[in-house]
């Protein structure tokens, strides 16, 4: 059983639940468009806010924590609008909201990345968010590049595993050494252990796809699926959300390849860290298409990887072959 007498993670599991409650409040009034990053990534009302809520309750909990966060609240000074709607959400949870505050609080977020700290993708699969499908918070201490706790917040995936629009959400939650473990997102008692699937059998094999193909080579993944001799269909969603379904045995395969677009792309920890985790702790096996493990000791990105590979561990090997075969 998880511990939950554990500060870290009872910590992790309030800010993550109490983040995706307020993420489902912003999608419900979807009060205003996204913006445009720098990489041309959408950022959103609910990215600000959940990031200045966690960054906040971090900051109540364990003061001289780090955060390294998705989001920086640069593009908030210019827009009077979305920073005005972005404090009225925080500020129905924290009464000291005011528009400084939250804008400080999202800038907490700003740590290098070294020796121990906490990483946060506010919302992880931002434009799963807007379509109203699949999203998640996603939150993970690190230490000395290795991760320690990681929680998942799916609202619309339902025991973990089920794509559910407007069910009741899960949690997907992991501390090294004890296992993973589904918690429906309104209730802290309600506890299951999850495991990956035993498929051994490529044929077999379900790729976990994203809906954006932006995020991988998508001519390279359908040659893989055919060198692998996959005859099963694609489970298709957005984000980490794709680790819960990993880990929960409804789904055998994850790879983030090479975009043709992006050839020099690396992986932010933010994307991974606490995905790999539940993984990990659910029996899978996670390394880059090199079959290297995942270096967290390099700060913000993941500099000695290249791409992901996520899977049941059964499969791992045979997956890394079709990779080199491919020149993926």
């Amino acid at each position: 059983m998880l511990d939950t007498t554990n500060p870290q993670l009872q910590f992790a599991l309030d800010a993550v639940r109490q983040a995706s409650h307020l993420v489902k409040q912003v999608q419900a009034e979807m009060v205003s468009p996204a913006l445009e990053k720098q990489d041309r990534s959408p950022v959103t009302v609910a990215d600000f806010a959940a990031q200045a809520l966690v960054a906040h309750n971090l900051q109540l909990a364990f003061p001289d924590a780090d955060l390294v966060g998705e989001e920086d609240a640069a593009s908030l000074r210019t827009d009077d609008v979305m920073r005005s709607q972005v404090t009225a959400f925080v500020s129905n949870v924290f009464e000291d909201a005011s528009e400084d505050n939250v804008l400080n609080w999202i800038d907490r977020g700003d740590a290098a990345g070294h020796g121990k700290y906490w990483t946060l993708d506010p919302i992880d699969g931002t434009k799963g968010f807007l379509r109203g499908q699949q999203y998640c918070v996603a939150l993970a201490l690190i230490e000395d590049g290795q991760v320690q706790v990681g929680v998942l917040g799916c609202p619309n995936l339902s025991d973990g595993y089920t794509q559910d629009i407007g069910g009741p959400g899960s949690l997907l939650a992991a501390v090294r050494g004890q296992g993973a473990w589904v918690i429906p997102l309104d209730d802290s008692v309600d506890m299951q252990q999850i495991k990956v699937s035993e498929i051994a059998s490529a044929a077999e094999a379900r790729f976990l796809r994203s809906f954006e193909a932006g995020h991988t080579n998508v001519s390279q993944l359908d040659v893989i699926a055919e060198k692998m001799g996959v005859e099963a269909e694609p489970v298709r969603l957005d984000s980490q959300a794709k680790y819960a379904i990993l880990a929960s045995g409804a789904g055998d395969l994850i790879f983030r390849l090479i975009s043709p677009k992006m050839p020099d792309y690396k992986e932010k920890i933010w994307d991974q860290a606490a995905g790999s985790l539940v993984l990990e702790e659910a029996g899978g096996k996670i390394t880059d298409l090199d079959g290297k493990p995942l270096d967290f000791t390099q700060g913000r990105m993941l500099t000695k990887n290249r791409g992901v590979l996520a899977s049941n561990a059964l499969l791992h090997d045979a997956a890394l072959e079709a990779i080199h075969k491919v020149g993926a």
